[in-house]
């Protein structure tokens, strides 16, 4: 990464313009083109340094329902539990921990009874005894701002 595109990384996390060309926007701040923005963006995101882009709401107040999941995975079948955990839409983050509960993931649906189906496909599917479902009971936000110059400057 050059300093450009840390300075785009940081614009991105905490400046994108609710507009219909935001990239553009971001493009006059960074001296560049639109398309040249768009570049740098898919470039970070084939060097997977760039997941996924998208606005982040609150899910309770749009009536969707979420939680957080531990599971007990065998140590051999980490990579297969994970793959198929992933390909669910609804699954925001996967990871692993050094615990008997080894696999940690959330899902936001939109109800509980889809939460609880898939909740109860992943132990079938996957032959898993035992996952726990742990829903917030209060909500404590963090708001997570990486800064990719090294200095003051988000």
């Amino acid at each position: 990464m050059d300093a450009i595109d840390k300075k785009l990384l940081n614009l991105m996390q905490n400046e994108i313009p609710i507009d219909k060309r935001p990239f553009k926007i971001l493009g006059k701040k960074l001296f560049l083109t639109e398309n040249q923005v768009l570049q740098r963006i898919n470039k970070l995101k084939n060097e997977k340094i760039i997941r996924r882009i998208g606005g982040i709401f609150n899910s309770r107040e749009i009536g969707y329902t979420s939680t957080l999941c531990a599971a007990k995975v065998p140590e051999n079948k980490v990579e297969e539990v994970a793959s198929y955990i992933n390909k669910y839409e609804e699954v925001t983050h996967n990871y692993i921990r050094e615990d008997e509960y080894n696999m940690w993931f959330t899902i936001i649906t939109h109800s509980d009874g889809n939460l609880h189906t898939i909740i109860q496909e992943i132990k079938t599917q996957m032959n898993l005894a035992d996952i726990i479902s742990l829903p917030s009971i209060k909500l404590f936000k963090v708001k997570v701002a990486l800064n990719f110059q090294g200095d003051d400057n988000l």
